[in-house]
């Protein structure tokens, strides 16, 4: 009898932990991102302008500003970043009889967009009419649907504690210091991350892509040419001009991939960059892109003006490339060339050396070749299907032969301008032994070819001028390149 009794016991347990259903919170808590934060950004990419009337909605209201921006933009839920590990235990928990609740103050078209998607949850609610279902608005609607203390709540944030007051148990997630405070103060259940994570200086290390500051080593170029490079206050005015450019082109780096979020989780790489994965929200990314803007311009004070004008121009091309010209037939790789020679302009006004126009010219052409064949392996990495689309460019597959045959030329081209600058009048100025600089033609021949070379066998994997910087062949040819410069300036 004490035994049936027992089991008779465990059976009720069960099935009253069964009548409590699970509610669940969606942004930073079933995903690691915020909706209406992306949302806002995909709004802005498809108009700008839209950054005039997001204060006005606002000032009507949080539910005005989500209706507006849902109206506008709808987010793939296919591709969002959820959180695998809280999705196995939710399906596990489903599987034994407890009804799932989505429970959200994203705008409802979002949550049943997600909830169709998962084919979890028996109820959704979320932002509509003329309720924002947040905090105590969402606490009290559970309330009143479930009663006090009749449900359990998973949530992430400081906007939860409301709901998770009132709930028979509190679930935390996430790394959010109001989800770590709650968890321990009120002894609430933490579903830990399905993984280990990164360090977050690793994780923002790859966000402001460090490796691509190696880019901004151009800057030096100028000197190096002049000799300049040997003088110790040049050097630092270079190394203050490489830390401020590197900050700049962060903080566009930073934009390309909030405006990018929609297209780089369909790519078969780009959907790793840490916000695409959610692993930086798109509130605490412009954040830190605003602030790194801003250090640029205050380091740029401290060198000639004309720097400061060179890096207000590099910063509104790449935000326009960003949002505009990287989708642009040719004029994407156009536009890509010259902000190489912008680097290089940037270089020449942080010291106040004359540029040449021959190394303009040079790096135009050198450079528009690099472009070319980053193209052509974006393009390659699509599989070839004829007629398809490279993703978020105006590139087809039938192109790839077009994009080659012009890159190579391009190449070839700068070594002709590099011949031509051998025998003008200018370089008598300038070099005392010319004749030197004819051996750098070949080199030039042989990065512009390898580069392709491996492009053709689906070999180049990275940027190409990132390739070039890391490549231990390239880094042989590039120093023997410089060092041959440099003699034919020695007297």
């Amino acid at each position: 009898m004490q035994d049936l009794s027992h089991e008779n016991q465990s059976g009720m347990a069960v099935a009253g932990r069964s009548a409590v259903p699970i509610c669940v919170d969606l942004d930073g808590t079933l995903i690691r991102t915020d909706m209406l934060h992306e949302a806002v950004m995909q709004l802005l990419r498809i108009n700008l302008l839209y950054v005039f009337l997001l204060p006005l909605w606002l000032s009507k209201g949080k539910v005005y500003l989500k209706e507006q921006i849902a109206l506008r933009v709808q987010p793939n839920a296919a591709h969002l970043p959820y959180r695998p590990g809280l999705l196995s235990w939710l399906k596990q928990e489903k599987a034994e009889g407890r009804s799932l609740v989505l429970a959200t103050a994203s705008h409802h078209s979002y949550a049943q967009s997600v909830a169709q998607h998962l084919g979890l949850f028996d109820q959704v609610l979320a932002t509509q009419g003329n309720t924002n279902l947040s905090g105590r608005e969402k606490a009290n609607k559970l309330v009143s649907l479930y009663g006090e203390k009749g449900f359990d709540y998973i949530g992430n944030g400081s906007a939860d504690v409301p709901v998770w007051d009132r709930a028979r148990q509190a679930i935390t997630v996430g790394r959010e210091r109001a989800a770590q405070l709650y968890s321990s103060e009120a002894h609430a259940r933490h579903h830990s991350e399905d993984a280990p994570t990164k360090s977050r200086l690793r994780i923002w290390l790859k966000a402001i892509r460090v490796h691509q500051w190696l880019k901004n080593l151009l800057i030096f170029v100028p000197a190096i040419l002049s000799s300049n490079i040997f003088e110790l206050h040049m050097v630092g005015e270079l190394l203050l001009a490489f830390i401020a450019f590197s900050l700049c082109a962060s903080s566009v780096y930073l934009l390309n991939d909030l405006l990018d979020i929609e297209t780089d989780r369909k790519h078969r790489t780009k959907c790793k960059r840490p916000i695409a994965a959610g692993q930086i929200g798109a509130f605490e990314a412009v954040n830190v892109a605003v602030a790194f803007l801003i250090s640029a311009f205050v380091l740029s004070a401290f060198l000639p003006w004309q720097f400061s004008g060179v890096l207000a121009i590099y910063f509104i091309v790449t935000t326009a490339y960003s949002f505009i010209l990287k989708r642009l037939l040719l004029i994407d790789v156009l536009t890509l060339a010259s902000l190489f020679a912008i680097r290089v302009l940037a270089g020449s006004a942080a010291i106040s050396a004359e540029i040449s126009a021959w190394l303009l010219a040079f790096c135009m052409f050198f450079f528009l070749s690099l472009a070319l064949s980053k193209r052509f392996v974006e393009l390659t990495t699509q599989n070839g299907v004829k007629g398809r689309k490279d993703t978020g460019r105006g590139y087809h597959s039938e192109d790839l032969e077009t994009l080659a045959q012009s890159g190579l030329a391009s190449g070839f081209a700068a070594v002709v301008v590099l011949a031509l600058f051998i025998d003008s009048p200018e370089i008598a100025e300038n070099y005392t032994h010319p004749a030197v600089i004819w051996l750098v033609c070949p080199l030039v021949l042989y990065l512009v070819l390898r580069i392709w070379v491996l492009a053709r066998r689906n070999h180049m994997h990275d940027d190409p001028v990132v390739f070039l910087m890391t490549d231990w062949r390239s880094q042989l040819i590039i120093g023997a390149g410089a060092i041959l410069m440099l003699i034919a300036q020695m007297v």
